[in-house]
């Protein structure tokens, strides 16, 4: 359990791993306004100015289970698993069907007729069982190449599985899992109805070295940075991982402050990758910047706290580092209040959205208090002083085991929060079965009228590598310059236990827009150069007008 998938491109041989090199020393210093900002684009019109702080919407009062891992399909179904190993939920499987299992205390036989899964449409709310073999309890994922989910471990008979779930309705893009309890090591996912034997397993010494007593390093954060290394963050600690090698190019800077896996549980993505600011976009110059973001968590001694009913603040922290640059730095600048276990979504104008969690304590049942109900908004490419914006709070609290995921209309799904074991709806922070949406602030009403179409004549779905392609979108104001718009590709993720596994955006390079009618515009965008920079599968792509997106619509890259 708590382990990490991450989809990739480059196919790997069969080398021993090198052995990480000592803890690089610590390396940060406060963000300031003189730091180079590599999202940054000068050439860009401001974002169209907007007091509006979010508006909060139930849309489910149960989704029949608690949501702990959650990911959007390409046909717009949610898929929610929960934990089968309790053998409860709050909706049967259909027909009658119920699944055999040995109780383990009393050896019996006996039967679970629940659902432990259920797929959610997110435009009518509606919810259909599904039947769960393999306790997924704990699992990692993602979505192929053709859209199939692939689900990862688990719990108990789930541990060693891999699950294949299809939608209904030449590149690699395998992927890796990395760590898991008492696992110090990464394998690559066999394709379906294949095994991996023991040869198959990487031993990689960062997950080893940074166990503490409290673990405190599950659930890795796992990046595919742009020039095809693999960003492994366990702890405090992390490395660049050559997979064609399977060898560990070297250890960054060690991050101060405190733990950030589980049970410590920060946030972490891979900031927008900025394929419009320069040549590099171009398949034959450098990669561009990749740079990793990581907030909050907590002290290394606060789940032992915790245990002992004492809730220590979490922290309070936000550290960017650019892992491509030859001495990589952290910097470090404070968020508007503390947060552990929760959740960092890239939304589809580049910003970032932090939501869910607490203020005190760790992950893990019972060992946490004082939700924070306020999301706030992260800008990457504001200054320093000017990037945290605290909206509209939830009276919902998310803690342990809650989800969020972005909608193609740009609105954002939360889900789950479970603290018990099993389901108990009179706990002091009960297990939670609502969903609900936010709409962040560039769905004030007031700026409808500045929201982008994309019309139905844009034929665009299937997109080849550095192949230009055209988006003709609709948007009732005056002529455009390049500077008013941009292109958002966003690659959906797996998310549980506050890490959105395999989350992804990239800006695309463009050419000029151009009007072509009346209230009708026209541009030409170039694909990712390679499926290092942008691995093969579904995006959402979407149109954005000085910060107010269009509804996305899905494209494949292969």
């Amino acid at each position: 359990m708590a382990m990490t998938i991450m989809t990739m491109t480059p196919q790997p041989k069969k080398e021993n791993p090198k052995i990480a090199p000592p803890a690089a020393p610590s390396r940060s210093k406060p963000a300031h306004d003189s730091d180079r900002n590599s999202q940054l684009d000068p050439n860009a019109k401001p974002d169209f100015s907007s007091d509006f702080k979010g508006s909060w919407a139930l849309v489910s009062k149960n989704s029949g289970v608690s949501g702990m891992h959650i990911i959007l399909l390409p046909n717009n179904k949610l898929i929610m698993f929960d934990a089968s190993a309790f053998h409860i939920s709050d909706i049967k499987l259909p027909n009658g069907q119920c699944i055999p299992f040995t109780d383990k205390r009393s050896n019996k036989q006996l039967t679970d007729c629940w659902a432990h899964g259920v797929e959610f449409d997110i435009n009518t709310s509606k919810i259909r069982p599904l039947k769960l073999v393999y306790d997924p309890w704990c699992s990692s994922g993602g979505l192929a190449v053709d859209g199939t989910l692939v689900g990862t471990g688990g719990w108990d008979n789930g541990v060693k599985t891999v699950r294949y779930m299809k939608p209904c309705n030449s590149s690699d893009g395998g992927f890796v899992v990395v760590g898991g309890r008492r696992a110090f090591s990464y394998e690559y996912v066999p394709p379906p109805g294949k095994s991996n034997n023991n040869k198959a397993k990487y031993f990689l010494p960062l997950l080893d070295q940074t166990t503490d007593m409290d673990e405190n390093n599950l659930y890795p954060f796992v990046h595919l940075s742009t020039d095809g290394n693999l960003f492994i963050f366990a702890n405090n600690r992390s490395v660049l991982l050559n997979p064609k090698s399977n060898s560990v190019l070297r250890e960054l800077p060690v991050l101060p402050g405190g733990a950030r896996n589980y049970p410590a549980s920060a946030m972490s993505a891979l900031l927008p990758i900025r394929l419009d600011l320069n040549v590099n976009g171009a398949a034959q110059a450098p990669p561009p910047p990749a740079e990793v973001l990581i907030c909050g968590g907590a002290k290394h001694k606060s789940y032992g706290s915790a245990a002992r009913g004492t809730f220590l603040p979490a922290l309070q922290d936000c550290n960017r580092i650019t892992v491509t640059d030859p001495v990589p730095v952290w910097r470090t600048e404070n968020m508007p209040s503390r947060r552990v276990m929760g959740d960092m979504l890239i939304l589809p104008t580049g910003d970032l959205l932090l939501l869910n969690g607490a203020k005190s304590g760790t992950a893990a049942w019972f060992f946490a208090d004082n939700p924070n109900l306020i999301p706030v908004l992260y800008r990457p490419d504001e200054q320093v002083n000017q990037r945290f914006t605290e909206l509209a709070a939830t009276d919902i609290a998310r803690m342990y085991h809650s989800s969020a995921a972005v909608r193609p209309d740009g609105k954002i799904i939360v889900a789950g929060s479970n603290t018990n074991p099993g389901y108990n709806y009179t706990a002091k922070y009960p297990t939670e079965l609502r969903v609900e949406k936010f709409s962040p602030p560039y769905l004030d009403p007031a700026l409808a009228k500045q929201r982008p179409e994309i019309a139905e004549e844009s034929p665009v779905t299937e997109l080849s590598y550095g192949k230009k392609f055209e988006v003709v979108f609709k948007l009732r104001t005056g002529r455009l310059s390049n500077g008013d718009v941009k292109l958002t590709m966003y690659a959906p993720p797996f998310t549980t236990h506050g890490y959105s596994m395999n989350q992804r955006m990239l800006v695309l390079q463009k050419d000029m827009v151009v009007r072509i009618s009346r209230g009708v515009h026209r541009v030409v965008a170039a694909a990712p150069p390679s499926g290092v920079v942008a691995p093969p599968g579904y995006y959402l792509l979407f149109v954005v007008h000085r910060g107010v997106p269009s509804k996305g619509i899905w494209v494949r890259i292969k």
